[in-house]
């Protein structure tokens, strides 16, 4: 049983930055792909960043790329995202999440393990 312990979210002011940490409870290399998710109050949970430790894949939502990076350190077994320029509507609860199995996927059922979220709150 794979455990995913999220840490850094926090309040922030819009424009502000802010770095999501998930570490995992067993060696990486048994992991295929991490990735992260977001649920707003009354709404679908939605797809936001993804990793491939595998030739370090990376694919971002496009409400994020170009603010958002996703990476690894492959010693640690943790995976980060650098969330950068927020909006009021990055807000919500981030949820990593970790597959076994290679690819990337946006369904967020597919996943085999998940997190139990940090909140991350960006006011106006």
């Amino acid at each position: 049983q794979v455990q995913l312990v999220e840490s850094g979210g926090g309040l922030v002011q819009a424009g502000g930055s802010l770095r999501l940490s998930c570490a995992t409870s067993e060696r990486t290399r048994s992991i295929a792909t991490m990735g992260w998710f977001r649920q707003a109050p009354g709404k679908e949970r939605e797809f936001v960043a993804a990793f491939t430790w595998s030739g370090g894949s990376t694919y971002y939502a496009d409400s994020v790329k170009g603010r958002f990076t996703i990476s690894a350190d492959n010693a640690k077994n943790t995976v980060f995202l650098q969330m950068n320029s927020l909006k009021p509507e990055d807000t919500a609860v981030y949820y990593c999440v970790a597959r076994y199995d290679g690819g990337i996927y946006l369904n967020p059922g597919v996943y085999d393990y998940r997190g139990q979220g940090t909140q991350v709150t960006v006011s106006s």
